[in-house]
């Protein structure tokens, strides 16, 4: 099983990049912002907790964070394996994320982590909030707080999968191919 943590700022291109090894690998994708995006659309309790706290640029907490992955691994266990996107994104949701897997028999494959610099994240992200109309990427006081928080708060778990032997740097800038390429090169040398 392939299971593949992809990881990087706001706006490293992650999404895009999941879409297309979605395809390749065959992967089942659990993307965090997707699903709470979904609990927002969708108005629940959950939701409006977390729309809160995205739109201060702020991390929901992990209980919830944890509760949703693990439901969806369990409604998902034969998939070939996962991509896991924005998650997890403290050292706690690593460790509870390698204690899910262990539950489903399986575990991270690799973290591969985007690295793109801080000016270039806010103008993708300030360009993605024009066409998606995302509040959190409109405003770019905003923009730099999640930036801060990805640092303070996520960047070291890089740290725990880098202990692992799992951790892998891929540069995030050039075509939306090159990256791709990047990528499938480091999975394919890890996977063989």
């Amino acid at each position: 099983m392939l299971n593949l943590v992809l990881f990087g700022p706001p706006g490293a291109g992650k999404g895009t990049q999941s879409e297309l090894l979605i395809k390749k690998y065959e992967l089942k994708h659990l993307s965090t912002g997707d699903i709470l995006r979904g609990e927002i659309a969708a108005q629940t309790e959950l939701g409006m907790k977390a729309k809160q706290l995205m739109d201060k640029g702020m991390l929901v907490g992990d209980d919830v964070v944890i509760g949703m992955i693990r439901n969806l691994l369990k409604e998902h266990s034969g998939a070939k394996g996962f991509i896991f996107d924005g998650f997890p994104r403290t050292n706690e949701q690593a460790r509870a994320l390698d204690e899910l897997m262990m539950e489903v028999g399986s575990e991270i494959t690799q973290m591969v982590a985007l690295d793109v610099p801080e000016d270039e994240l806010i103008v993708r992200l300030l360009a993605r909030g024009k066409d998606s109309g995302r509040a959190d990427d409109s405003n770019p006081e905003i923009i730099k707080n999640r930036i801060k928080q990805y640092h303070l708060k996520t960047a070291p778990v890089a740290d725990y999968y880098n202990n692992q032997g799992k951790y892998h740097t891929i540069s995030g800038i050039g075509t939306v191919e090159e990256i791709f390429s990047r990528i499938c090169g480091q999975i394919d040398a890890v996977a063989k």
